[in-house]
């Protein structure tokens, strides 16, 4: 789907959300051939239009545990808000590189905002970057969310 961040790929399976990717700006938007996938596309319109918009969709991101608990931890930030990867680290008993790792590889990005987990000297990384294109939308979600830039 075309959003203002660029075009999304959505993956479903069976009635659950599986992902969400972050496609090359030359790929056009298609259709969703499912009621699931036109669901998401029609939230995920909603939340660009109004960040605000809460999701009410059905998730199944497969991961580890400990994975599961980061994720989890991370649908727990309220809007306009980030935490550090230290803060999660600490509400875990882990640590902030176990936390990035597990953000790294959240399959469900701005439906679970990994964008709103920032490092304590900055914005961190986004989807395994530090620069370039993924933090160019990590810095549109989270200015979209409220959150005063630069941090």
């Amino acid at each position: 789907m075309a959003t203002p961040i660029g075009p999304l790929g959505v993956a479903t399976d069976g009635g659950a959300v599986t992902g969400i990717d972050f496609l090359p700006p030359a790929v056009g938007p298609k259709v969703a051939d499912t009621p699931l996938a036109g669901r998401v596309v029609k939230e995920l319109e909603h939340y660009f239009l109004d960040a605000s918009h809460g999701f009410s969709l059905p998730l199944h991101a497969a991961g580890t545990e400990f994975q599961q608990s980061v994720w989890g931890l991370l649908r727990e930030i309220p809007l306009g808000q980030v935490w550090t990867y230290g803060d999660m680290a600490r509400k875990l008993g882990s640590s902030p590189r176990a936390v990035g790792n597990a953000c790294r590889h959240n399959p469900l990005p701005v439906i679970v905002p990994c964008h709103r987990v920032v490092s304590a000297q900055g914005l961190g990384g986004y989807a395994g970057e530090t620069a370039g294109r993924n933090m160019e939308i990590k810095c549109w979600l989270l200015a979209h969310e409220g959150v005063d830039l630069p941090l």
